[in-house]
């Protein structure tokens, strides 16, 4: 049986240290969100993460960084609508990586689908102290909206989940829980990860 995509659990993390932290836990998808990096910084970045996880189960997601990706030879990217704006899709498609998207509100889930992604996040499920967001908290009741608009495209919420509310959020039709302070900022991360692991495959 193939390896699902992304996986139920999918942490964000901004450094090196991090994939290989991940990748040595186990962890099947891991997006590389380092931002604002040059064109080299990315490039080297993009190939180290994926130097380090060559060999093992996990996969790097590359965040924004498209171009990086395709020079590094990265299998998936990862792009917000505004990076979308300015992405050659049709070079992101004609290298074979699969494409993510990002999506607030109804006009950029239009956006989103007119690309035929291999999976839409939705976010902020909760609110979030990680960044300022354009975007008041979803709710659980919009992941049911968006998985029924989705059908077999895999839904990802993000966006102030907890290992607690994760459950929650999957009895409402998220596929996958992506991940970004309960994992880098828990003080005992290793543990918060094999938990969140355990969650995934209940």
């Amino acid at each position: 049986m193939a390896q699902r995509y992304p996986d139920r659990f999918y942490p964000v993390v901004d450094t090196l240290d991090w994939v290989r932290r991940l990748a040595a836990l186990g962890v099947g998808t891991v997006q590389l969100r380092a931002k604002d990096l040059g064109p080299e910084a990315a490039l080297a970045i993009v190939r180290d993460a994926l130097a380090i996880t060559r060999g093992t189960p996990t996969r790097v997601v590359v965040n924004d960084y498209w171009e990086a990706a395709i020079a590094a030879g990265a299998e998936h990217v990862h792009l917000g609508q505004e990076d979308l704006a300015e992405a050659d899709v049709a070079a992101i498609r004609k290298a074979g990586l699969t494409l993510g998207l990002s999506t607030h509100d109804h006009e950029e889930l239009e956006t989103a689908l007119r690309h035929d992604p291999d999976y839409v996040a939705l976010g902020p499920i909760y609110p979030t102290t990680l960044k300022a967001m354009r975007f008041a908290p979803q709710g659980l009741a919009r992941i049911g909206e968006w998985k029924r608009r989705l059908g077999r495209i895999p839904l990802v919420a993000i966006g102030g989940i907890t290992l607690e509310r994760g459950p929650g959020v999957f009895a409402a039709g998220a596929d996958t829980i992506a991940v970004v302070s309960d994992v880098t900022q828990h003080p005992d991360p290793d543990a918060r990860v094999r938990a969140w692991l355990d969650l995934a495959r209940s």
